[in-house]
C-alpha cells in the first residue's frame, strides 16, 4: 500500500512537471555599447554636444575594453624618497637628449620663451621627463582607455567620463578619427602628456595651420607647455625654490597642505619655517621636505614657479626633479665641457683558439 502511494505521488510530480513552463536561459551580458551606463552617455553627447547618435553607437562598438588598465590603476601606490626616486629622471641619458633637443630646437625655443616668458630650460626638462622628449608617448587607443575607465571604474568614473567627452569633442574640432589617437594607460596624450581636458584648455597652434598637434608639431609642442605654466602662474626670471630652516614640529600641517599656496614667507614663521638664503618681497611659498639622501632630509620652499610645476604633476618629487634636470641641461647647453661622455661599448675579450690535436711530425 505504501509502495503504491508513493508510485502515485511520483506520478502527480511527473504531471506537474510536464505542465511547468522550462527552465528561462541565463540573460546574455550587453555589449559594451549596449549597456545602460554607455547609452546614457552617447545620448548626452547627442542632445547636449550634437553629435551623430548612430555615428556614436558605432564608435562604442569598436572598443576594447582593457582590463589590464584597471589592474594597474587598482595597484597601491608606493612613495619612494627623493633620492630614489631622482636617478629615474635625472641621468646622464636625459641630460645629453636633453641638449641635443635643445640643440635643434634653438631658434624655436628661445621664440616660444620670448612670448610666453617661461624660460627654455623648463620647457626641454619638463618633454624630457613626460616623454623622453616624445619618444614615449603611449601605445594605448585613448578611445580604449578612456572607455575603459569611465564605465568600469566606479572610484573615477566622474572624472574620466568627463575626460571622454572632452576627447570626443578634440576629435571632432580636430576633425580626425577618434581611434587614430594613442596615449598612457590614462588617456594622456602626446608629447607633454596632455589629458583631454588639459588640452582643450592649454593646447596651442604655434604655426596657426588649424591643429593643435602635440604629438609632432614641436611649435605646438612648446607653446602648450609653456601656455600651462603661465596659465598656472609662472613668472618670468623668479626663482622655483630655496633652502628653508625648520624648528620643533609646528610645521607638520604645511607638509599635508603642499600643494597649496596659502601662505607667505613672513607667516611661515609662525610654523618654525624659514628661508635659509634671502629673498625679495614676501612670496607665497610651500614646504617642500625632500630626502636626498637615505635619513638626510632637506627642506624647502617652492615659490610660484615650483608651484606651476606641481600643478602638471602634484608631487614635490617631480617638481624638484624637472628643475634639477632643467639646470643640468641648461649648464652643459651652454658649456658642453659638462656633458657626461659616452663610454664606448667594452669588447669581450676573444677566446683563445684552441689547439689542433695533430701532431706534425
Amino acid at each position: 500500500m505504501i509502495l503504491r502511494s508513493l508510485l502515485l505521488s511520483l506520478a502527480a510530480i511527473a504531471c506537474l512537471a510536464d505542465d511547468a513552463p522550462p527552465p528561462s536561459a541565463p540573460e546574455a551580458t550587453p555589449a559594451y555599447w549596449e549597456r545602460p551606463d554607455v547609452q546614457a552617455f552617447i545620448d548626452e553627447m547627442a542632445t547636449q554636444y550634437g553629435f551623430d547618435r548612430a555615428a556614436l553607437v558605432q564608435q562604442f562598438a569598436q572598443v576594447t575594453l582593457k582590463p589590464n588598465i584597471l589592474a594597474v590603476l587598482d595597484k597601491p601606490s608606493t612613495s619612494r624618497p627623493y633620492h630614489a626616486f631622482r636617478p629615474d629622471f635625472v641621468n646622464d641619458t636625459r641630460l645629453r637628449l636633453g641638449v641635443a633637443y635643445w640643440q635643434a630646437n634653438a631658434p624655436l625655443l628661445q621664440a616660444v620663451s620670448d612670448q610666453y616668458g617661461v624660460e627654455p630650460e623648463y620647457l626641454v626638462a619638463i618633454l624630457g621627463v613626460e616623454t623622453l622628449w616624445g619618444r614615449n608617448t603611449g601605445s594605448f587607443r585613448v578611445m580604449d582607455a578612456l572607455g575603459t575607465i569611465a564605465f568600469d571604474y566606479p572610484r573615477r568614473a566622474d572624472f574620466f567620463r568627463k575626460e571622454l567627452r572632452e576627447f570626443l569633442l578634440l576629435a571632432r574640432d580636430e576633425q580626425a578619427d577618434p581611434f587614430e589617437f594613442k596615449g598612457s594607460y590614462a588617456g594622456a596624450m602626446g608629447a607633454p602628456q596632455f589629458m583631454p581636458s588639459s588640452f582643450h584648455a592649454y593646447a596651442a597652434d604655434w604655426d596657426k595651420d588649424g591643429r593643435h598637434d602635440i604629438w609632432n608639431n614641436q611649435g605646438d609642442i612648446l607653446a602648450s607647455v609653456a601656455n600651462y605654466f603661465v596659465q598656472h602662474g609662472w613668472q618670468r626670471g623668479q626663482a622655483l625654490l630655496v633652502p628653508a630652516t625648520v624648528e620643533g614640529e609646528g610645521y607638520a600641517p604645511l607638509v599635508a597642505d603642499k600643494f597649496n599656496l596659502h601662505y607667505k614667507v613672513s607667516e611661515l614663521a609662525a610654523y618654525g619655517v624659514r628661508p635659509a638664503e634671502p629673498l625679495n618681497g614676501d612670496p607665497l611659498a610651500v614646504l617642500a621636505p625632500l630626502e636626498h639622501e637615505p635619513g638626510v632630509t632637506r627642506y624647502w620652499l617652492g615659490l610660484a614657479n615650483f608651484y606651476a610645476i606641481t600643478r602638471y604633476n602634484r608631487s614635490t618629487h617631480y617638481a624638484m626633479a624637472v628643475h634639477e634636470l632643467a639646470q643640468r641641461i641648461k649648464a652643459a647647453y651652454h658649456d658642453p665641457s659638462l656633458l657626461p661622455k659616452v663610454e664606448a661599448p667594452k669588447r669581450k675579450p676573444a677566446k683563445p683558439k684552441k689547439k689542433s690535436g695533430k701532431r706534425h711530425k
